[in-house]
């Protein structure tokens, strides 16, 4: 289904554009439950500490890259599942080799075998838009990462929007505002990949020249320094627990766990995952379950989507070089020949 009617004009500007689709895939989602928490009430600085600045008032904090260094922090204790949530800005203007990241790991407990579930900003160059990417790892699994790329229907510098990650037994689901974006299913061929091990929760900004902006094509420049990304509204809700207990007992989370899976954003309801899977038609531009090079067998956990496959190229990358609005143009047009075509057949029917 498009996002807007054939009848519309090609000439919509860009906040129009906006305004519609996030009618379309917002109205009607309820905004989430979720319990707050001031910086000291649940974080530690991690690294950069004269570019971390908190608020007067504790409730939210900056994280700067400059020349010097970035900067991040990091949950004061380990969670076994949970929902990890901030409204989150980032910076603006020329942003590009920039990483904002927001995400769960236990790397720093088990180097060899650690878990992560990652939502990563990618900057951009002057004038083009951020973009950003989940993935997910598990014990290890780094050779077999499992990540999309995406699109933003709005500009993530200008304003706050909600960020999260759910994490249980029984999934994994990434959220922009109350939309979700992408669901990860546990099922048993995964086996280890699944993250099950208890996880910090990060946050950090620094400079990946080397990978973050067209391959590395382009690099940070530090003109434009300091980058500023700024986070509020922080949430953290599950099973905390003592950080030197890497393998908590399997029913000392089982109460918090029930709670948890219990909650608004553990549901998805039918409105929201129909709002997901528009999302995904219109703003996902890599998905390795369609990367045939890496994966000449699709991993496990991936549910197929007949629709979606014929978007991907074998590489999992849109067939139409990543422009969601040219695929807008040429499934408008398409349209147009088949209704052309029809009433041609109409015709002929009737003489």
């Amino acid at each position: 289904m498009g996002l807007l009617s054939c009848s519309f004009s090609e000439t919509i500007t860009p906040s129009l554009l906006f305004f519609f689709f996030f009618s379309f895939i917002g109205f009607g989602i309820a905004t989430f439950n979720l319990t707050t928490l001031a910086f000291d009430e649940g974080y530690n600085p991690l690294f950069g500490d004269g570019n971390l600045v908190r608020s007067p008032d504790g409730h939210s904090v900056r994280l700067l890259l400059d020349v010097y260094t970035g900067s991040g922090f990091i949950s004061s204790r380990m969670y076994q599942h949970g929902f990890f949530s901030a409204k989150i800005k980032l910076p603006s203007d020329y942003t590009a080799g920039i990483v904002v990241a927001f995400y769960t790991s236990n790397g720093d407990v088990f180097e060899k075998n650690h878990d992560e579930l990652d939502i990563e900003f990618l900057g951009n160059i002057e004038g083009k838009p951020w973009r950003f990417q989940t993935n997910v790892y598990g014990n290890g699994s780094t050779n077999r990462g499992r990540e999309e790329r995406y699109n933003l229907w709005f500009d993530p510098s200008k304003e706050f929007h909600r960020y999260s990650i759910l994490w249980t037994a029984k999934n994994i689901i990434f959220y922009v505002d109350e939309v979700p974006i992408r669901e990860v299913v546990r099922n048993d061929a995964m086996g280890g990949d699944y993250p099950s091990k208890p996880m910090s929760l990060y946050a950090t900004i620094w400079d990946a020249s080397s990978w973050a902006t067209n391959g590395g094509k382009y690099k940070v420049n530090y003109e434009y320094a300091p980058f500023t990304s700024e986070f509020k509204d922080l949430v953290l809700d599950g099973c905390a627990i003592d950080p030197i207990q890497k393998f908590p007992n399997s029913t000392a989370c089982s109460e918090t766990d029930t709670w948890l899976e219990s909650r608004d954003y553990a549901i998805i309801t039918p409105k929201s995952r129909s709002a997901m899977r528009r999302f995904r038609q219109r703003y996902m531009y890599y998905s390795y379950c369609y990367d045939n090079v890496r994966y000449p067998i699709t991993p496990p956990e991936c549910a197929v989507d007949s629709n979606e496959k014929q978007r991907f190229r074998n590489t999992g990358r849109l067939r139409f070089g990543g422009s969601h609005r040219k695929q807008a143009r040429m499934e408008r047009a398409r349209r147009k020949r088949r209704s052309r075509a029809a009433s041609v057949s109409d015709d002929q029917t009737d003489m």
